[in-house]
């Protein structure tokens, strides 16, 4: 049977501490939502003592039934020379009502002594004591073993007899925490084994990411026999972040046959994760393992054509297995089974040496000595193949544009557009202010399409690139435009190439447009 790894995510707590990053109660309580979906062991919803704000969301997730997970509140050991009754953190952990208590506590001497300012007699008993008042009280609870490496360099006997005074008093688990991220993975291993070994417990690891080892460091205490597993889903918190759990979740269960999720779930990992991003407001870097839109990504022709022929002649496990899609990029680069394969998903009637299929292979090579890109714009190649074919549905077309753009203005809006467009028989013609050209098109463009296409309004653009092409023509030079939209649900990028950078703007907008009229229409 496999051994059985407990995960304890903390993005609603060290991952909230991360610069840029701030929850709402109703976004914590949606991660906290997708995160039980996932089937992670534990949820550490946040650290009560923190705000009112941080109790309310304690008082608001009582009432949520979660399937997998437990809730864990967040706090430390009481203060030196209080009685654990009377200290107001510990007030806060027993007001937010959680059947899981994740406590940290002192393990360094250096921390007793300077930060504490106490002995390390009365920092043994602040742990005792608070691990002691929790259980008692029918909690669960796990002790965090705050600088736990640091301390063991410094005073190994020491920072082992923090640990043994919380298992004393009851801890389910105790955690070996690289608070500074500084530890290298062998030293972890070492401390890890001689935790297991000597403690009747479970030993759990919290690893940060200073020097980029949080992964490896998790792995190797795993290896040592760690059965509880700190980190943050995406891998945001605290100065570098923590151990990033969208890696080591199929690393441990997929590679090395560890159980820390149900199997029937993994392959949730990538809609899981883009759900946590999209509350959290930021982006997952594009070359994130697993789950990153490059992850299972082919560019070069004999990768593609092999990775069409037998997955797994480049792919070290199915994109499959954690909810990701294989991606074959479009260019000169790819090969022809690439491109075929390619064309053939978006239209299956073509047969490989057809006449058709040529004229879209040339096509390609025309466009992309002109300056175009596909392999960061599906949805241009996508409308081009379809284009070439007779399958794009003519949702519009363009009578004209103009932008003006004048200083001063007596608006707030730099610039002002007017386009009219012909929707089936009929004509149409919108002016909107912007802030700057593109911004005045895109919004005249949607005023126009309004009343024909309402579900356009679902979607927005979300990045816009610039790159010029040929630089050493100074203002003459090409520019190339490369927008990505998203609907909320899906996300599309599309690219236009010109001398004016206003029609390459245009280009790269009304495809954006009819590529989430092709996707509403389901054609």
């Amino acid at each position: 049977m496999n051994r059985q790894i407990e995960i304890l995510d903390t993005t609603l707590r060290d991952g909230a501490q991360a610069r840029g990053i701030s929850f709402s109660t109703e976004d914590k309580l949606n991660v906290a939502a997708s995160l039980d979906m996932l089937g992670v062991s534990y949820v550490e919803f946040g650290n009560p003592s923190a705000g009112e704000r941080e109790l309310e969301g304690f008082r608001r997730v009582r009432h949520h039934t979660f399937a997998q997970s437990r809730i864990a509140a967040f706090g430390a050991t009481r203060r030196k020379d209080t009685p654990v009754e009377e200290d107001a953190g510990v007030k806060a952990l027993e007001a937010a009502g959680a059947d899981t208590v994740v406590l940290f506590g002192k393990s360094w001497d250096l921390h007793v002594d300077h930060v504490l300012g106490t002995t390390k007699e009365e920092n043994l008993s602040m742990i005792a004591d608070t691990v002691a008042h929790f259980v008692a009280r029918g909690c669960r609870v796990i002790y965090d073993a705050e600088h736990y490496f640091d301390g063991r360099k410094s005073d190994p006997a020491y920072a082992m007899e923090t640990l043994r005074a919380a298992v004393r008093a009851g801890a389910y688990c105790v955690t070996l925490c690289d608070t500074n991220g500084g530890s290298m993975p062998e030293e972890i291993y070492e401390a890890t084994k001689e935790a297991v070994e000597c403690l009747p417990v479970r030993i759990g690891i919290h690893c940060h990411d200073d020097c980029g080892l949080a992964v490896a460091g998790t792995m190797e205490a795993v290896r040592a026999g760690a059965t509880m597993v700190q980190g943050t889903l995406l891998g945001f918190g605290e100065r570098c972040g923590n151990a990033k759990l969208t890696t080591l979740l199929p690393n441990l269960q997929l590679k090395l046959g560890y159980d820390c999720i149900p199997a029937g779930n993994m392959p949730m990992l990538t809609t899981i994760a883009r759900q946590v991003a999209e509350i959290a407001n930021i982006s997952i870097p594009s070359y994130s393992p697993y789950i990153g839109s490059n992850a299972f990504t082919h560019k070069a022709g004999m990768h593609a054509d092999g990775v069409l022929k037998l997955s797994r002649s480049f792919e070290h496990v199915s994109p499959e297995d954690v909810g990701n899609m294989r991606r074959i990029l479009t260019s000169e680069m790819s090969g022809r089974s690439a491109l075929y394969y390619k064309i053939h998903r978006i239209a299956p009637e073509l047969e490989r040496d057809s006449p058709e299929m040529q004229r879209i292979i040339e096509k390609l090579r025309e466009t992309e000595q002109n300056g175009y890109t596909y392999e960061a714009a599906e949805a241009s190649f996508e409308l081009m193949v379809r284009r070439e074919t007779g399958r794009l549905p003519n949702f519009f077309d363009l009578i004209f544009y103009k932008t003006i753009g004048e200083r001063p203005y007596s608006s707030n809006m730099s610039s002002v557009a007017v386009v009219k467009l012909r929707v089936g028989d009929r004509e149409a013609v919108n002016a909107a202010e912007g802030e700057g050209p593109v911004h005045a098109l895109d919004t005249a463009l949607r005023k126009t399409l309004d009343e024909f296409y309402p579900r356009l309004a679902e979607s927005y653009l979300c990045d816009f690139k610039v790159r010029v092409l040929n630089p050493e023509a100074a203002t003459a030079a090409k520019v190339r435009v490369l927008m990505t939209s998203t609907d909320g649900e899906a996300t599309w990028s599309t690219v236009g190439v010109s001398p004016d950078i206003l029609e390459a703007s245009w280009t790269a907008l009304s495809e954006s447009v009819q590529y989430k009229l092709i996707r509403d229409a389901k054609v």
